[in-house]
């Protein structure tokens, strides 16, 4: 069945990989779909995504979220490295939870699929050492995968790319059993959008929380309250972004932060700005552009 793909005018859009564009405007042609029952413990989605920029080079920023994505990549990509430079981003590669935004740069035309996973399952899905995050170039017979798919892609056969992947992932997944209690103890973190303290997400997950603790860290790299924090700092940007006149305390309290100062605080430790400065920039982008401006919040 062919997709349904919907061309969109995008300038700033927040959360993960597929859904960020902040500094030309570009338009966007973006989908997302769910994984088949049999992944949905391991992956939140597949999408595609496909940007043509109105400058023959543009940048965009990526901003923390609290998941994991494997990125296949069909045109020029790069990030800045660590002196400062420029570095060509093979495909795919994988973006791990971030503590900072990065950012991004592209020429003409850019296609994507991206495979946006849980934290706590992407490593053992894929076989993996797990406690990086950021940028991440990793050798992996994944990589197989991509002149098939740029041959597809070349052909505009987006359905059959994806339908490739989606096998890949299906055919790795029967060869793991996952954790049932890092299943719970997720769901349970992502329900509470982040606000559960680490005894109830042990309590949710019928485990200790020394056990917990434990079998979270190996499998993600990550302790429960490092994605918890990210899981609602999520919550946070993405309700000043649609709602940028939002009350900031009331958020505070809505979301267990102490008050709006422990919010402002987790905000800029995570985006780089206040929540005040990210409430207005929103805003004032809202009101120059046209009804047709769309920005793509993950849910």
């Amino acid at each position: 069945m062919a997709l349904d793909l919907r061309l969109k005018t995008v300038d700033l859009a927040l959360g993960c990989f597929s859904c960020t564009s902040n500094i030309l405007s570009l338009k966007m042609l973006h989908h997302e779909f769910a994984p088949p029952e049999e992944l949905q413990d391991t992956i939140k989605c597949f999408w595609y995504n496909k940007r043509d920029a109105d400058e023959q080079q543009s940048s965009f920023e990526v901003q923390p979220d609290g998941y994991a994505e494997i990125i296949f990549h069909f045109g020029s990509l790069r990030s800045i490295s660590s002196n400062g430079s420029l570095q060509p981003l093979p495909s795919p590669f994988m973006m791990g939870l971030l503590n900072q935004p990065v950012i991004f740069h592209t020429e003409n035309r850019l296609e994507i699929i991206g495979i946006r996973c849980f934290p706590w399952t992407v490593f053992d899905l894929l076989g993996l050492p797990s406690g990086k995050g950021g940028v991440r170039i990793f050798e992996h017979p994944i990589a197989q995968l991509q002149p098939a798919l740029n041959k597809l892609i070349e052909a505009g056969r987006i359905d059959e790319a994806l339908a490739q992947v989606k096998q890949y992932f299906l055919d790795a997944r029967s060869g793991i059993a996952t954790s049932n209690m890092l299943f719970k103890a997720g769901f349970a973190m992502r329900e509470a959008k982040g606000t559960l303290p680490v005894s109830q997400v042990a309590a949710a997950a019928h485990a200790t929380v020394r056990t917990l603790e434990r079998n979270f860290k190996q499998s993600s790299g990550y302790s429960i309250k490092d994605v918890s924090g990210l899981i609602r700092f999520e919550q946070v940007r993405n309700r000043l972004w649609h709602y940028p006149d939002s009350n900031i305390a009331s958020l505070a309290h809505e979301l267990g932060y102490t008050d709006q100062s422990h919010l402002s605080k987790e905000f800029k430790r995570y985006s780089g700005t206040t929540p005040a400065a990210f409430a207005r920039k929103a805003k004032k982008r809202k009101q120059a552009v046209s009804n047709d401006f769309v920005a793509f919040i993950q849910a």
